[in-house]
């Protein structure tokens, strides 16, 4: 199968990487060639690690990335199968890719939005064709975590669905079904986790580092939610939320205001090398 991948950051490299591992060619576009060779570099630099650990051969390593090949332009997608957004989770950019694919698309091509909150069936009203279209959500980071969410719209087809999910469990990873609902399964439960934290940081009921780890160690959780946060990005997590509150109209989905605040300061996570941690040397750091 050739798999094209529309966002060469932090997770469309991610399945770049994974759906190379499992043997199909990848074609790697972003908005222009230089992000989308970066992003290769990202992953053979990723490679590059295991390789050094001894988890991986060169060989294996090089076979790998000779699968990827970065596209600069929408018109490059033509021979995909598949095609997996996984652009900013902003509903207009992701609207403005598929209006600029559908002209390359073939006939028989699947498009997929790596949407983690965004309705499908809404989302399919700016696709090439509704029963081809499919929300198919990976977790970062993609290499390590073992699910796939798939969400249908009301008008996926069947086909399109058995195709997708036969092309998730061919990546090794467990796949669930969720209904077309706001957040979906995984966010739905876990964003109101993380915005309690913040709200609870905010309020001064305690510090960084022991909310983190009375959520590690009181819930069992290998990591603690301030922490999950800056590794999602705190604007990712502004966004879902604010789609869980419109799209729900519950208020128990508000925002955070100390999470608006950071975004809007520019401390979005470990991306950004600030969020709730300092992440600019060996180990992170509270900042608060």
């Amino acid at each position: 199968m050739i798999v094209g991948v529309i966002g060469a950051g932090q997770m469309g490299a991610g399945i770049a990487q994974v759906s190379a591992a499992a043997g199909h060619d990848v074609l790697l576009g972003d908005v222009d060639q230089a992000r989308a060779e970066a992003g290769k570099a990202g992953i053979a630099k990723a490679l590059a690690r295991l390789v050094s650990k001894e988890k991986m051969t060169q060989a294996d390593a090089d076979a790998l990335l000779g699968r990827i090949q970065p596209v600069a332009d929408h018109s490059e997608f033509a021979p995909a199968d598949l095609v997996i957004e996984a652009a900013t989770e902003r509903e207009e950019i992701k609207r403005a890719i598929f209006a600029s694919l559908a002209p390359h698309l073939s006939d028989t091509a699947i498009l997929a939005t790596n949407t983690s909150s965004i309705p499908i069936t809404r989302l399919a009203q700016a696709s090439h064709d509704p029963a081809r279209f499919i929300g198919v959500h990976f977790f970062n980071p993609v290499p390590v975590m073992g699910l796939i969410e798939l969400i249908r719209g009301l008008a996926t087809s069947d086909d399109t669905l058995a195709k997708v999910e036969a092309y998730g469990r061919g990546l090794g990873k467990e796949i669930v079904h969720a209904n077309d609902a706001p957040g979906f399964i995984v966010n739905r439960v876990l964003m109101p986790l993380i915005n309690e934290a913040i709200f609870a940081l905010g309020e001064g009921v305690a510090n960084v580092a022991d909310i983190d780890t009375g959520a590690r160690l009181g819930l069992n959780h290998p990591m603690g939610p301030l922490t999950l946060a800056d590794f999602i990005g705190l604007d990712t997590c502004l966004e879902i939320l604010r789609v869980l509150q419109s799209g729900t109209g519950d208020p128990k989905f508000r925002p955070a205001p100390l999470l608006v605040k950071y975004v809007e300061a520019g401390w979005v996570g470990k991306k950004a090398g600030r969020g709730f941690y300092d992440w600019t040397g060996e180990t992170p750091v509270p900042t608060r």
